[in-house]
Protein backbone atom coordinates (compact mmCIF):
# COMPACT_ATOMS: atom_id res chain seq x y z
CA UNK A 1 0.00 0.00 0.00
CA UNK A 2 1.43 3.63 -1.05
CA UNK A 3 0.52 6.98 -0.20
CA UNK A 4 -1.12 9.21 -2.37
CA UNK A 5 -1.39 12.42 -1.60
CA UNK A 6 -4.12 14.92 -2.95
CA UNK A 7 -4.19 18.80 -3.87
CA UNK A 8 -8.18 19.37 -4.48
CA UNK A 9 -8.69 23.04 -5.82
CA UNK A 10 -11.93 24.68 -5.26
CA UNK A 11 -13.07 28.67 -6.15
CA UNK A 12 -9.18 29.16 -6.88
CA UNK A 13 -8.45 28.03 -3.25
CA UNK A 14 -6.64 24.35 -2.05
CA UNK A 15 -9.77 22.76 0.18
CA UNK A 16 -10.81 20.28 1.78
CA UNK A 17 -14.56 19.44 1.59
CA UNK A 18 -17.32 17.27 1.76
CA UNK A 19 -17.99 15.04 -0.97
CA UNK A 20 -21.07 14.56 -1.56
CA UNK A 21 -22.03 18.30 -0.78
CA UNK A 22 -20.56 20.28 -3.72
CA UNK A 23 -22.95 22.27 -5.86
CA UNK A 24 -22.19 23.68 -9.27
CA UNK A 25 -24.93 26.07 -8.41
CA UNK A 26 -23.30 29.35 -6.81
CA UNK A 27 -19.74 26.90 -6.55
CA UNK A 28 -20.86 25.21 -3.13
CA UNK A 29 -19.83 22.94 -0.43
CA UNK A 30 -19.37 22.00 2.81
CA UNK A 31 -15.26 22.86 4.07
CA UNK A 32 -13.40 21.13 6.20
CA UNK A 33 -10.17 23.01 5.44
CA UNK A 34 -9.31 26.40 3.60
CA UNK A 35 -5.59 26.67 3.10
CA UNK A 36 -3.59 29.91 3.38
CA UNK A 37 -0.91 28.05 1.30
CA UNK A 38 -1.19 27.49 -2.86
CA UNK A 39 -1.35 24.50 -5.10
CA UNK A 40 2.48 24.88 -5.39
CA UNK A 41 3.08 25.07 -2.00
CA UNK A 42 1.63 21.71 -1.76
CA UNK A 43 2.97 20.26 -4.93
CA UNK A 44 6.61 21.36 -3.78
CA UNK A 45 5.88 19.21 -0.38
CA UNK A 46 4.77 16.09 -2.28
CA UNK A 47 7.80 16.57 -4.55
CA UNK A 48 10.27 17.25 -1.44
CA UNK A 49 9.27 14.19 0.19
CA UNK A 50 9.65 11.87 -3.22
CA UNK A 51 5.79 10.94 -3.53
CA UNK A 52 4.52 10.39 -6.66
CA UNK A 53 1.14 9.27 -8.52
CA UNK A 54 -1.17 11.99 -5.96
CA UNK A 55 -3.71 13.39 -7.93
CA UNK A 56 -4.54 17.50 -8.54
CA UNK A 57 -8.48 17.86 -8.66
CA UNK A 58 -10.47 21.05 -9.76
CA UNK A 59 -13.58 20.97 -8.12
CA UNK A 60 -15.25 23.81 -10.29
CA UNK A 61 -17.27 23.40 -13.27
CA UNK A 62 -15.89 25.01 -17.07
CA UNK A 63 -18.77 27.18 -16.88
CA UNK A 64 -18.23 28.44 -13.34
CA UNK A 65 -16.51 31.62 -12.93
CA UNK A 66 -14.11 30.79 -10.64
CA UNK A 67 -13.08 27.90 -13.03
CA UNK A 68 -9.60 29.56 -14.38
CA UNK A 69 -7.89 30.18 -11.39
CA UNK A 70 -8.71 26.86 -9.97
CA UNK A 71 -6.69 25.89 -13.19
CA UNK A 72 -4.28 28.18 -12.91
CA UNK A 73 -3.85 26.80 -9.38
CA UNK A 74 -3.67 23.47 -10.81
CA UNK A 75 -1.44 24.44 -13.77
CA UNK A 76 1.42 25.81 -11.60
CA UNK A 77 1.12 22.71 -9.25
CA UNK A 78 2.14 20.60 -12.09
CA UNK A 79 4.46 22.53 -12.86
CA UNK A 80 6.45 22.74 -10.22
CA UNK A 81 6.34 18.92 -9.85
CA UNK A 82 6.14 17.38 -13.73
CA UNK A 83 5.83 13.61 -13.82
CA UNK A 84 4.68 13.06 -10.25
CA UNK A 85 1.02 14.45 -10.37
CA UNK A 86 -1.83 13.42 -12.20
CA UNK A 87 -5.13 15.60 -12.66
CA UNK A 88 -8.52 15.39 -13.00
CA UNK A 89 -11.94 17.70 -13.92
CA UNK A 90 -13.19 18.28 -16.86
CA UNK A 91 -10.50 16.51 -19.15
CA UNK A 92 -11.43 15.46 -22.49
CA UNK A 93 -9.65 14.98 -25.94
CA UNK A 94 -9.24 18.61 -26.48
CA UNK A 95 -7.62 19.56 -23.56
CA UNK A 96 -5.39 16.55 -22.13
CA UNK A 97 -2.42 17.43 -24.20
CA UNK A 98 -2.71 20.95 -22.40
CA UNK A 99 -1.70 18.69 -18.96
CA UNK A 100 0.14 16.64 -19.87
CA UNK A 101 2.34 19.00 -21.45
CA UNK A 102 2.13 21.13 -18.07
CA UNK A 103 4.32 18.20 -16.25
CA UNK A 104 1.10 16.53 -15.76
CA UNK A 105 1.82 12.51 -15.39
CA UNK A 106 -1.53 10.98 -15.96
CA UNK A 107 -5.07 12.64 -16.73
CA UNK A 108 -7.97 11.26 -14.74
CA UNK A 109 -11.56 10.79 -16.50
CA UNK A 110 -15.02 10.00 -15.57
CA UNK A 111 -17.71 12.45 -16.89
CA UNK A 112 -16.48 12.48 -20.46
CA UNK A 113 -15.90 8.13 -20.61
CA UNK A 114 -19.59 7.53 -18.65
CA UNK A 115 -22.13 9.63 -20.46
CA UNK A 116 -25.67 9.87 -20.03
CA UNK A 117 -25.42 7.42 -16.97
CA UNK A 118 -23.58 4.98 -19.29
CA UNK A 119 -20.26 3.97 -20.41
CA UNK A 120 -19.63 5.33 -24.04
CA UNK A 121 -16.82 3.33 -25.65
CA UNK A 122 -16.14 5.55 -28.05
CA UNK A 123 -15.53 8.32 -26.39
CA UNK A 124 -13.07 6.16 -24.21
CA UNK A 125 -11.27 5.19 -27.41
CA UNK A 126 -11.15 9.06 -28.27
CA UNK A 127 -9.70 9.86 -24.69
CA UNK A 128 -6.95 6.65 -24.93
CA UNK A 129 -5.68 7.62 -28.32
CA UNK A 130 -5.67 10.99 -27.24
CA UNK A 131 -3.44 10.28 -23.78
CA UNK A 132 -2.17 7.20 -24.68
CA UNK A 133 -2.99 3.84 -22.44
CA UNK A 134 0.01 4.53 -20.20
CA UNK A 135 -1.35 8.18 -19.40
CA UNK A 136 -5.33 7.46 -18.52
CA UNK A 137 -6.52 7.32 -15.01
CA UNK A 138 -10.23 6.48 -14.64
CA UNK A 139 -12.08 7.87 -12.00
CA UNK A 140 -15.14 5.09 -10.96
CA UNK A 141 -15.57 7.36 -7.97
CA UNK A 142 -19.05 5.86 -6.79
CA UNK A 143 -21.93 6.01 -3.93
CA UNK A 144 -23.90 3.23 -2.92
CA UNK A 145 -27.60 2.72 -3.61
CA UNK A 146 -29.44 -0.10 -3.30
CA UNK A 147 -27.06 -2.50 -1.48
CA UNK A 148 -24.46 -1.42 -4.56
CA UNK A 149 -21.79 0.73 -5.59
CA UNK A 150 -22.67 2.98 -8.55
CA UNK A 151 -20.31 5.34 -10.07
CA UNK A 152 -20.86 8.84 -9.96
CA UNK A 153 -20.09 12.03 -12.72
CA UNK A 154 -19.98 15.59 -12.70
CA UNK A 155 -18.20 16.05 -9.33
CA UNK A 156 -20.02 13.22 -8.05
CA UNK A 157 -23.85 15.12 -8.45
CA UNK A 158 -25.28 12.24 -10.51
CA UNK A 159 -25.44 8.59 -10.46
CA UNK A 160 -25.02 6.30 -13.62
CA UNK A 161 -26.56 2.89 -14.36
CA UNK A 162 -22.41 1.41 -14.03
CA UNK A 163 -22.00 0.04 -11.32
CA UNK A 164 -18.33 -0.99 -9.65
CA UNK A 165 -17.37 -4.59 -10.08
CA UNK A 166 -14.30 -6.41 -10.59
CA UNK A 167 -15.36 -7.75 -13.72
CA UNK A 168 -16.43 -4.15 -15.06
CA UNK A 169 -12.71 -3.35 -14.37
CA UNK A 170 -11.39 -5.82 -15.69
CA UNK A 171 -13.10 -4.90 -19.18
CA UNK A 172 -11.91 -0.89 -18.97
CA UNK A 173 -8.64 -2.12 -17.71
CA UNK A 174 -7.50 -2.47 -21.42
CA UNK A 175 -8.33 1.55 -21.90
CA UNK A 176 -6.06 2.87 -18.43
CA UNK A 177 -3.00 2.34 -16.50
CA UNK A 178 -4.50 3.60 -13.02
CA UNK A 179 -7.78 3.71 -11.49
CA UNK A 180 -8.82 6.36 -8.62
CA UNK A 181 -11.71 5.40 -6.74
CA UNK A 182 -13.82 7.69 -4.15
CA UNK A 183 -15.79 6.32 -1.69
CA UNK A 184 -18.17 10.06 -1.95
CA UNK A 185 -20.61 8.83 0.50
CA UNK A 186 -17.50 9.05 2.98
CA UNK A 187 -15.20 11.51 0.97
CA UNK A 188 -14.25 14.31 3.58
CA UNK A 189 -15.61 13.09 6.49
CA UNK A 190 -12.90 11.35 8.51
CA UNK A 191 -15.31 9.12 10.06
CA UNK A 192 -14.00 5.78 8.60
CA UNK A 193 -13.28 3.79 5.80
CA UNK A 194 -16.10 1.96 2.82
CA UNK A 195 -14.55 -1.65 4.00
CA UNK A 196 -16.80 -2.83 1.29
CA UNK A 197 -15.62 -0.98 -1.08
CA UNK A 198 -11.96 -1.57 -0.88
CA UNK A 199 -13.17 -5.10 -0.60
CA UNK A 200 -14.35 -5.28 -3.76
CA UNK A 201 -12.09 -3.12 -4.84
CA UNK A 202 -9.22 -5.54 -3.77
CA UNK A 203 -10.28 -8.50 -5.86
CA UNK A 204 -8.98 -6.72 -9.16
CA UNK A 205 -5.47 -7.33 -9.52
CA UNK A 206 -4.40 -5.94 -13.00
CA UNK A 207 -3.47 -2.32 -12.43
CA UNK A 208 -3.07 -0.15 -9.66
CA UNK A 209 -5.96 1.12 -7.91
CA UNK A 210 -6.24 4.44 -5.28
CA UNK A 211 -8.84 4.15 -3.02
CA UNK A 212 -9.97 8.09 -1.57
CA UNK A 213 -12.65 8.86 1.26
CA UNK A 214 -13.12 8.54 4.99
CA UNK A 215 -9.72 8.24 6.33
CA UNK A 216 -9.94 9.54 10.01
CA UNK A 217 -6.80 7.70 11.38
CA UNK A 218 -4.17 4.85 11.18
CA UNK A 219 -6.35 2.42 12.24
CA UNK A 220 -8.57 3.36 9.33
CA UNK A 221 -5.33 3.07 6.73
CA UNK A 222 -5.30 -0.57 8.45
CA UNK A 223 -8.70 -1.53 8.33
CA UNK A 224 -8.39 -0.29 4.27
CA UNK A 225 -4.87 -2.54 4.24
CA UNK A 226 -6.84 -5.16 5.64
CA UNK A 227 -9.84 -5.04 3.57
CA UNK A 228 -8.13 -4.46 -0.03
CA UNK A 229 -5.77 -7.60 0.57
CA UNK A 230 -2.41 -4.98 0.33
CA UNK A 231 -3.30 -4.40 -3.07
CA UNK A 232 -5.13 -0.78 -2.77
CA UNK A 233 -2.73 2.77 -2.26
CA UNK A 234 -4.59 5.52 -0.20
CA UNK A 235 -5.30 9.13 -0.43
CA UNK A 236 -5.91 11.13 2.94
CA UNK A 237 -7.05 14.64 2.95
CA UNK A 238 -8.78 16.19 5.92
CA UNK A 239 -7.61 13.84 8.47
CA UNK A 240 -3.94 14.94 7.39
CA UNK A 241 -1.60 17.71 9.53
CA UNK A 242 -1.20 19.92 6.67
CA UNK A 243 -5.19 19.87 5.91
CA UNK A 244 -6.47 20.49 9.68
CA UNK A 245 -6.24 16.71 10.93
CA UNK A 246 -4.53 15.09 13.42
CA UNK A 247 -2.42 11.93 10.78
CA UNK A 248 0.78 13.65 10.70
CA UNK A 249 2.05 13.78 6.85
CA UNK A 250 5.44 12.44 8.01
CA UNK A 251 4.43 9.28 8.72
CA UNK A 252 2.38 8.82 5.88
CA UNK A 253 5.02 10.07 3.71
CA UNK A 254 6.86 6.80 4.32
CA UNK A 255 4.60 4.88 2.98
CA UNK A 256 6.04 4.77 -0.89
Amino acid sequence: MKFRPCIDIHNGKVKQIVGGSLKDQGDQAAENFVSEQDAVFYAELYKKAGLKGGHVILLNGKDSPNYEATKAQALQALGKYPGGLQIGGGICPENAAEYLEAGASHVIVTSYVFKNGVISWENLEKIRDATGKEHLVLDLSCRKKDGKYYIVTDRWQKFTEEIVTPELMERLGSFCDEFLVHAVDVEGKARGVETELAKLLGQYTAHPVTYAGGVGSMADIEKLRKAGQGRLDVTVGSALDIFGGSIPFEALAKMK
